[in-house]
């Protein structure tokens, strides 16, 4: 059984899918798709030298899910790869609700640029942080950021590797203790907002909003989704999760349990970089996970 999994905002890079439009130049059309869907000249964006530019949260985010949904088409239509299952980390889950043809792809373009520009207007800049913790479970992490009115658990990346966000005060904070408490590593994250905590409502509020007229249509893939680390095959509760997912924790090591558990033997990173075949290969070496830039 085969699984596709499409990465975050943090994987994008100047030049992303190159290799794969120069070879099938006709994949351009997703590119022009988008651009015209959110009135952004993302090619130029892309393939440009302003790596500042590509990396706000409002272009990064079409951007990424289109390079990813062309790499996907690459693998269907190219390879003759085909998933049984999906999953997206973080923004990544909206290229598996495309893929899935649970939304139209000039659609996902609109709704994760807007994604990316309430999420950044959310919280004053400053105010929020992120910060990566190595080397402790998820319980031992738990008990230091409960001391803490205002930080919890953004990602569960790998069974030692995992991102706390909120107020950026009681981050800064919050690393120190877990360092005491016998993290081997932690390190304050450059982002530009303090993503999946409570302090991104307003996000998440005004894509409740946004998603309340868009009709979901039933997943062709079954679909693990960040939110509950399950499958769900119901379009309105597909949707509740995406929302919910904006200030929820990422799920991301149930999402790898559930994958396991459901008999997948291989796993294909869909989309720019290598971050999530390395996390999968931390939870389970033997899903054999791989860029499908690889194959």
């Amino acid at each position: 059984m085969i699984s596709f999994v499409f990465p975050g905002q943090g994987s994008q890079t100047l030049g992303m899918g190159k290799e794969i439009l120069d070879k099938y130049p006709e994949y351009n059309e997703y590119l022009n798709k988008a651009s015209d869907s959110i009135n952004v000249d993302l090619k130029s964006i892309i393939y440009g030298d302003d790596e500042k530019l590509l990396t706000l949260t409002e272009n990064a985010q079409p951007a990424l899910l289109t390079i990813s949904y062309i790499m996907y088409l690459y693998a269907t239509e190219k390879l003759n790869i085909y998933p049984e299952i999906v999953a997206g980390h973080s923004l990544g889950e909206w290229t598996a609700l495309v893929a899935s043809d649970v939304i139209k792809f000039e659609e996902g373009v609109k709704l994760v640029r807007l994604r990316g520009k309430y999420m950044s207007e959310a919280c004053p800049p400053g105010l929020g942080g992120m910060g990566a913790v190595i080397g402790l479970d998820i319980e031992k992490v738990r008990e230091v950021i409960d001391k803490f009115e205002n930080i919890n658990i953004a990602n569960h990346n790998a069974l030692d590797q995992i991102v706390i966000s909120g107020d950026k005060k009681e981050v800064v904070k919050a690393l120190e203790l877990l360092k005491e408490k016998g993290a081997k590593k932690v390190v304050e994250l450059n982002v530009s907002g303090p993503f999946h905590s409570k302090l991104v409502k307003p996000a998440q509020e005004k894509m409740a909003e946004e998603l309340k007229d868009i009709k979901f249509k039933n997943p062709k893939y079954k679909i693990i989704q960040n939110y509950t680390g399950d499958i769900c095959e119901t379009p309105e509760k597909i949707k509740e999760n995406i929302i919910n997912q904006i200030t929820g924790t990422v799920k991301w090591v149930d999402s790898v349990n559930k994958m396991k558990e459901l008999g997948v033997t291989a796993v294909y990173e869909i989309g720019p970089g290598k971050v999530l075949t390395g996390l999968v290969k931390r939870i389970y070496k033997d899903l054999n996970p791989k860029s499908i830039l690889n194959i």
